[in-house]
């Protein structure tokens, strides 16, 4: 457990929290291990009948930590990042996820698993795993061209660069933008409508919805993974990762 993450019981909602705003709530090893831990217990409370992700102090994430990623192996085994996925691409119990201010790498690619996304007029999402050597995760590379289109979701997955709040509505990653004052709130009182319906008639309709696709997202997420684990340790993730530490434009043209 870290106090990087806040994990709130109000009623029947679980409030999971990024709490680490000196680092733009970046993600540790630690972080994901706390998320993966909370959602699975979640997933066997009855007491908990729906879940809210969200961020703090107007920022959502910056994604994945490069600093403690680059510590703590990604490749083989379990590794909580996996771990994680796994149990948010899984859970049966609505997922809700409240986003103000920047969603990097997996802060955005996390979305694509919640049921009910609102975003403030402040946020930003941004994908930039090939500006960093790397390919899509969290089954983002099946998710958002189904969610977006193929063409949206390429000019996102290939080019890496940011976009705002009302194109993610557009593209349909969120389900509506509110000013950032009332952002939490709204999804704190969403995911309190939710809790308060039937809890089977809840599971079995997003089972419903998912089922086709579950077994395709996580055959998609293993292929990611296994792809992602030998891109991070090339040429070209180093020089990203060496730029990024040194403050510099990476330069890719040495490499094929």
């Amino acid at each position: 457990m870290t106090t990087d993450i806040l994990v709130e019981r109000a009623d029947a909602v679980l409030t999971i929290s990024f709490n680490r705003p000196g680092r733009k709530n970046a993600i540790t090893a630690a972080m994901y291990q706390t998320m993966a831990d909370t959602l699975v217990e979640a997933q066997g409370d009855a007491s908990v009948r729906a879940i809210l992700i969200r961020g703090s102090a107007g920022i959502f994430s910056a994604g994945n930590d490069l600093e403690d990623f680059m510590k703590t192996p990604q490749v083989g085994g379990n590794p909580p990042v996996i771990q994680f996925l796994r149990a948010i691409s899984a859970a049966e119990k609505p997922l809700v996820a409240a986003v103000a201010g920047p969603a990097v790498g997996v802060g955005t690619t996390l979305l694509l698993h919640c049921d009910l996304v609102y975003a403030a007029d402040t946020a930003s999402f941004s994908l930039p795993f090939t500006q960093l050597g790397l390919c899509p995760e969290a089954a983002s590379s099946l998710l958002l061209p189904r969610v977006a289109g193929y063409q949206a979701a390429a000019e996102k997955l290939l080019l890496g660069e940011a976009f705002d709040a009302a194109e993610a509505l557009r593209m349909g990653l969120v389900n509506r933008v509110l000013p950032a004052g009332e952002v939490d709130a709204f999804a704190a009182s969403q995911a309190a409508k939710l809790a308060a319906l039937p809890a089977s008639s809840l599971r079995v309709t997003k089972s419903l919805m998912k089922r086709a696709s579950q077994q395709e997202v996580q055959t998609q997420m293993t292929e990611e993974f296994v792809h992602f684990g030998k891109m991070l340790l090339a040429p070209e993730a180093r020089e990203a990762f060496k730029a990024f530490f040194e403050k510099r434009k990476p330069d890719f043209r040495q490499f094929d």
